[in-house]
């Protein structure tokens, strides 16, 4: 076909062909969904495509909308584009976008991750002649420990501040990172307290099938069993009144974000957990290559690290300028400053960070936190 399948319009990522948009900004009449977060699934649209383990999300968070569910792999047609949805492993119901016209494939990713959890559908690979990425982790120092032994650490973290005899306020984003942290906990270290903004998605999840442990509001607990509970809030509830009912308590905060000291210095919490739900360098780099394309579209994150990696290594590749936020993000500026900071003088590098820095990407990374630093923020995922 002559030209791009999919272009950036004023109202988004748009098939040309086909003449729908993929996770618009702004009110359009047909939408394909890829999940549930905020800077992807925005209110106003005529009519919505997703796949059917997300419409209940969609339609806890938008209220009535018209939408049409579709199971993983099925095919609908649409002014002559084939159409289907494929596993993103980023959150439940989450989803590439298949688009087939006149013998050529795109898909456009939304928010990925490669490592499998319990709460969704695994990522799985799309056979493709182009491929949009998202790149929010896309820097070489980004590289995620085993999810097992995060859980493992936040249990014993948890187990600790019980054995002091105080709580445990872990802070997560309430729709995908919170239930997928409670897929990790132990519940017999003691009761497991959701806040009112992540107790609804947990029924969501539950009502797909996905296997939760126990979990109460505060108000359903005993105030002498506080003292052994962990209690898993959004971000706005650190410091908030709501919070303070806790007593005594340790907190801690789930991201990828929390690789770098200072992001966690930011946040001024006890604890961080790195935990993140889109992938990392190397996951990036492999589903890249494990679809096939030549052709490499950039989005949202680190598109100049990206773009020049690619391009450097023989791929076509470009970036998009979006409008999506970055549902984990702080300032993104911090991480080229992060990627640079590889002494062993450099105070705000974690030593996890510090392992996996590769140096002489330093100079790409701070242009890539520059750029992103410039554009507006985050989400809430």
């Amino acid at each position: 076909m002559a030209g791009d399948m999919v272009v950036v319009r004023k109202e988004g990522l748009y098939c040309v062909p086909g003449g729908f948009y993929i996770d618009p900004w702004r009110p359009v009449e047909r939408a394909v969904i890829t999940h549930g977060h905020g800077d992807h699934a925005r209110v106003g649209h005529g009519h919505y495509l997703a796949a059917e383990p997300g419409v209940g999300i969609l339609r806890s968070r938008l209220g009535d909308i018209t939408v049409q569910g579709m199971a993983y792999g099925e095919t609908v047609e649409h002014n002559g584009v084939r159409i289907s949805l494929h596993p993103a492993g980023h959150v439940l119901g989450s989803a590439q976008v298949r688009m087939e016209c006149g013998g050529e494939v795109w898909v456009a990713s939304g928010d990925y991750k490669v490592e499998a959890d319990a709460t969704c559908a695994p990522f799985e690979p799309v056979q493709c002649h182009a491929f949009i990425t998202e790149s929010t982790f896309g820097l070489p120092i980004y590289r995620w420990e085993p999810q097992q032994q995060t859980f493992d650490d936040i249990n014993a973290w948890w187990r600790k501040n019980v054995a002091e005899g105080r709580a445990s306020l872990l802070l997560c984003y309430a729709f995908g990172k919170a239930q997928r942290i409670l897929s990790g906990l132990d519940p017999s270290i003691g009761p497991i307290i959701c806040h009112g903004s992540v107790e609804p998605l947990n029924r969501v999840y539950r009502a797909a099938g996905v296997a939760l442990p126990p979990t109460q509001m505060v108000s359903d607990v005993d105030k002498a069993d506080l003292k052994k509970a962990i209690v898993i809030a959004p971000p706005s509830a650190g410091g908030s009144p709501w919070a303070r009912r806790f007593g005594d308590f340790s907190d801690a905060f789930a991201s990828g974000w929390m690789l770098l000291r200072g992001a966690r210095r930011r946040r001024g919490v006890d604890r961080g957990f790195v935990l993140s739900d889109h992938a990392d360098w190397p996951g990036l780099m492999s589903a890249i290559k494990a679809t096939g394309a030549e052709k490499i579209v950039v989005t949202h994150g680190s598109i100049p690290t990206m773009v020049r990696w690619l391009c450097q290594n023989g791929y076509d590749a470009k970036g998009f300028d979006t409008e999506y936020g970055d549902d984990e993000a702080e300032d993104a500026a911090a991480a080229g400053a992060a990627a640079e900071g590889v002494a062993a003088t450099e105070p705000d590098v974690d030593p996890v960070a510090k392992r996996w820095a590769v140096k002489d990407k330093a100079e790409a990374a701070r242009e890539a936190g520059t750029a992103a630093a410039q554009k507006d923020g985050g989400d809430d995922a």
